[in-house]
């Protein structure tokens, strides 16, 4: 075995080189080359040996290596099968380590999640995710109220910051509390493009996501609560009026909305980006079973 981690700008190009490798600029290939960075990402994520890790994209296993090392086990979804051979290679001393050649958004996460639950005291996802794809893997992992206590990505710096954001902010919006509705969300690290072969052109940051064990919110709608967030941040610069009443074309009048609204607490003059989540919860029962 190499002493040398898989995350350093040697051992990285070696790896590359020995197996004739080429960057798919289609999946967003970046491999990460600061070993200390990926050990700081693995604290804030709360990996222990009790942990069973998932990971999503490890490309040639700089971040597998450091779970391998640190957890009870790691699961790894690789899309690339090109990589596979690569990760067999330089993981071959780890038992822990399993890699799955699969796309994450086809996969059956859902018996694999359950299967390591049943084996491990708790399962935590550690990903370097690829930015083209972000929004959508963290939205199947949460919608699908799989049994996993976090989520600690390495994403693209603005998204990572959309996420976390809070009400009132220039980055908060329906996707802040889409993601805030099934976890608590923080930021504890940003990381610079110079730590990226090859380097992208943004700054990443680490989001961890706590699951939360219940929605901060109650609402008696859960999808048509998501509709009313989206249809409030379809303009951003239009009023809560203007964008509502764009969304209940044809079922009520702006006369009506803006009744309901006042009715609610909430003035129709706002924004969207002005709204608690709990302001969102009070708006979408006012509006249940209208469309």
């Amino acid at each position: 075995m190499n002493n040398k981690a898989i995350a350093t700008p040697g051992r990285t190009k070696d790896i590359l080189a020995k197996a004739g490798f080429s960057f798919k600029k289609s999946l967003g290939q970046n491999f990460l080359v600061d070993v200390n960075i990926l050990k700081n990402m693995l604290c804030h994520a709360g990996i222990s040996e009790n942990t069973a890790a998932i990971e999503i994209g490890p490309g040639i296993g700089a971040l597998t290596e450091q779970l391998a090392l640190h957890a009870g086990s790691v699961t790894a979804f690789e899309i690339d099968q090109r990589l596979v051979p690569i990760l067999e290679e330089e993981l071959s001393s780890f038992e822990n380590a399993t890699i799955i050649n699969e796309d994450i958004l086809k996969a059956d996460i859902d018996q694999v999640v359950r299967e390591l639950a049943r084996d491990h005291e708790e399962v935590r996802v550690v990903a370097n995710l690829p930015y083209y794809i972000t929004t959508p893997i963290l939205m199947r992992l949460l919608m699908d109220r799989l049994p996993f206590q976090s989520i600690t990505v390495m994403i693209q710096k603005e998204v990572a910051e959309r996420m976390a954001a809070s009400p009132g902010t220039k980055s908060y919006g329906s996707l802040s509390i889409a993601v805030q509705y099934y976890t608590e969300a923080s930021i504890p690290m940003t990381v610079p493009k110079s730590v990226f072969m090859p380097q992208p052109n943004v700054d990443s940051a680490v989001l961890h996501l706590e699951k939360r064990a219940e929605p901060p919110v109650d609402v008696q709608d859960e999808d048509f609560f998501f509709e009313i967030v989206r249809a409030s941040f379809k303009q951003r610069r239009k009023t809560l009026i203007n964008n509502l009443g764009s969304f209940f074309k044809g079922s009520l009048e702006k006369s009506e909305i803006r009744e309901r609204m006042e009715g609610s607490g909430i003035d129709p003059g706002r924004r969207g980006e002005s709204l608690s989540m709990e302001e969102f919860a009070k708006l979408a029962d006012v509006f249940h079973k209208v469309k």
